[in-house]
């Protein structure tokens, strides 16, 4: 997916699994709604001008073709945000076209954070902000050895999907 700058904001080291061209910074601290504002505070104190796009690491099957016609260029203007629903009531992604710290904190914090009201919740709050928003396709993140599976069918040649066979098949074995 072509971007003017790839962010990865992880608590750890990155590991030979990250693609060249991505800059990894420092988790924040706090719940989750204080470390994806300070995520998006980041984006806009790194690149005030850049949109933002913030995907969940929990859905291994997001590719650049789910996301290419919703943030092509042509398909931007006029839009503010991108809100992707997760299957469970979650959201798996939030981009901003023009984040500040202020709209962050006013969007995330104190957002009820994994319940099946969650997405609801945000997207409430990007309509209360006044907000165009684009929505993304609904996907399935990972939060159960369920979820797992549904996610591995779905991109059943993902290095990902290697893995649960590996770590299925070692189960099997381990009986």
């Amino acid at each position: 997916m072509p971007a003017g700058r790839r962010l990865l904001v992880l608590e750890g080291e990155a590991g030979p699994w990250l693609p060249p061209g991505w800059q990894v910074v420092p988790q924040s601290g706090g719940g989750l709604d204080a470390r994806l504002a300070a995520a998006f505070e980041l984006a806009a104190r790194t690149a005030p001008q850049a949109p933002a796009l913030l995907v969940g690491m929990d859905t291994p099957q997001v590719d650049a073709a789910l996301l290419a016609e919703a943030l092509s260029p042509a398909r931007r203007t006029g839009v503010d945000a991108w809100y992707g629903p997760a299957g469970d009531g979650g959201f798996w992604a939030l981009g901003l076209a023009r984040p500040t710290e202020r709209l962050a904190r006013r969007l995330l914090m104190g957002l009820p954070m994994s319940t099946s009201g969650t997405g609801q919740a945000l997207l409430d709050r990007l309509r209360a902000e006044g907000l165009t928003i684009t929505h993304l396709p609904v996907v399935v993140d990972v939060d159960t050895i369920g979820d797992a599976r549904h996610v591995a069918a779905e991109a059943p040649g993902s290095r990902f999907a290697a893995c649960l066979r590996s770590v299925e098949a070692a189960r099997e074995v381990a009986g």
